[in-house]
């Protein structure tokens, strides 16, 4: 059975890390790709497990190497995947799924067709601000970017392969099961 590369997007706030999180619970034989980030970490956040953590001037070795399955910047940092570590991912015979941004998603879309695009849709433009905002990691300024991004990728959801409300956070999980079981019977 072929092994494809799973797409997970949606806006900041969303909720998408934590329907990852519960499928990936409930399936633990797929990979969760790592990307890269000029960004500072979080905190509890972790080298090497939640990001690989660049220094711009690493980032744009990389950039300008074509290393990069895909990459973008956003809110003045930039994230990338790392084409390598997303093959080796597959010849080793593992799905794999990789949670970035729209603009990320399409470029990977561009570059590997065969890839599958799932879109993580909040209940509503009010509920997805209200996520935001109960996070308590950012400045105002930092939230409206996030917020106007938002209406950016709601428009770019149009162009993915399926779309997931996580208005219920099992349901949520139980549909992501869903889309990725029917794309492995399609294997």
């Amino acid at each position: 059975m072929n092994k494809k590369l799973y797409v997970i997007s949606g806006s900041s706030g969303v909720g998408k890390g934590t329907v990852l999180k519960g499928f990936l619970k409930k399936n633990p034989e797929f990979m969760l790709s790592i990307s890269c980030t000029t960004r500072k970490p979080r905190p509890g956040e972790v080298d090497g497990v939640n990001y690989f953590f660049l220094s711009k001037d690493e980032f744009q070795n990389c950039i300008d190497n074509d290393k990069f399955l895909e990459w973008a910047e956003f809110a003045g940092n930039f994230y990338g995947t790392k084409k390598k570590y997303i093959n080796q991912c597959l010849e080793q015979g593992k799905d794999i799924i990789l949670e970035i941004d729209t603009q990320g998603a399409l470029q990977v879309k561009k570059r590997m067709p065969e890839a599958v695009l799932i879109f993580i849709c909040p209940p509503s433009y009010e509920a997805l601000e209200n996520r935001l905002r109960g996070r308590h990691t950012e400045d105002e300024e930092t939230i409206q970017k996030r917020l106007e991004q938002a209406k950016i990728e709601l428009e770019r959801a149009e162009r993915f392969d399926y779309k997931i409300l996580n208005d219920d956070l099992e349901k949520a999980i139980c549909a992501l099961e869903n889309v990725i079981n029917k794309e492995r019977n399609n294997a």
